[in-house]
């Protein structure tokens, strides 16, 4: 039977299995992945939600209203952190510890055929997973409508971002994750130990003329082709929706949205950290590589900065700079 209903639609994807197949063997690691999905999956039910199917390290769950899908994806995150945290007590592999999970969300009206679901909302909540940064929550407009304003105040606005299969960009939210989760811990520690004493006011971006300064209320920064994006880079080796930055947790951090990856590099001869859907916090200053290395002299590259603007003399901005702001 057939019905056509307004539901919202979840899609979550577990990053990092990977690993764990390297380490682990076949059947292990597909023994610790299917346990893991089912685990998360609990939250589906548990927030009156239905359960549609389970794709191998990810899963899809219908609920009727947005709150609903919302407190699954909150629930989801704590489900895994637990894992994660069982396992670094247990001396687990460095595979299971490193498991991540991304959740994305969109409303509208939906076919369900079969036990299947099918319509515009899928197709957005699942393209919009490619979207979403490690252990993190993202939701379109619609989901954001129809919240409390408790629940509402959580998320903050990423403005539009072009979805794939979709002629006008889509309005996404990210949920602002504690500080001491798992996603501020997996920033903090990509690359070492941050050494930070004051909080940074502002970041600068430069690739060829585009010389931009952007303060923390200017976040989320998206770097990308399109010209929609924040900071626009027509280059064709450049996703239209490429990187990402936000301020979280008195910090500047980058995560990676694209298919051919983002290379960050701190200092002039630093080591250079690939982010494939990862994120890591950005201080002092370096350059970002766009689809390759920044060792590649040919490749899009932007220079960074992370400025505080109380020791910055005003001359060093620029008053074309300073009126972006």
């Amino acid at each position: 039977m057939t019905q056509i209903r307004e539901r919202t639609v979840l899609f979550a994807d577990l990053r990092g299995s990977t690993a764990l197949f390297e380490t682990l063997g076949n059947a292990e690691a597909t023994s610790v992945v299917t346990h893991t999905v089912n685990l998360v999956g609990q939250a589906v039910t548990e927030c009156h939600g239905k359960l549609i199917k389970t794709l191998g390290d990810g899963l899809m769950a219908v609920f009727e209203v947005p709150r609903d899908g919302v407190l699954s994806a909150i629930r989801m995150h704590e489900l895994l952190e637990r894992v994660v945290a069982r396992g670094k007590q247990h001396g687990a592999s460095a595979g299971l510890r490193s498991l991540r999970m991304q959740v994305a969300l969109a409303r509208g009206e939906v076919v369900e055929m079969n036990g299947d679901c099918f319509g515009d909302a899928v197709n957005v909540s699942a393209r919009l997973l490619n979207h979403a940064g490690d252990n993190e929550t993202l939701i379109t407009a619609e989901v954001l409508q129809g919240l409390g304003s408790v629940l509402r105040s959580r998320f903050r606005s990423l403005d539009l971002i072009a979805v794939r299969g979709r002629s006008e960009p889509v309005h996404v939210h990210v949920l602002d994750q504690p500080s001491h989760g798992a996603t501020g811990d997996m920033a903090a520690t990509q690359f070492g130990e941050v050494m930070q004493s004051v909080e940074p006011d502002g970041i600068r971006l430069q690739w060829l003329d585009l010389d931009r300064v952007f303060d923390i209320d200017s976040m989320p920064i998206v770097l990308g082709r399109s010209v929609q994006a924040t900071y626009c880079i027509t280059d064709g080796r450049v996703s239209r929706s490429h990187a990402r930055i936000d301020w979280h947790g008195g910090s500047f951090s980058i995560t990676d949205l694209s298919y051919n990856g983002t290379f960050v590099r701190f200092g002039s001869a630093g080591e250079t950290v690939s982010l494939k859907r990862g994120s890591c916090t950005l201080h002092g200053s370096g350059v970002i590589g766009l689809g390759s290395p920044p060792i590649d002299a040919t490749s899009p590259v932007v220079r960074f900065e992370v400025l505080h603007f109380a020791e910055t003399q005003p001359q060093h901005l620029g008053t074309s700079a300073r009126s972006r702001l």
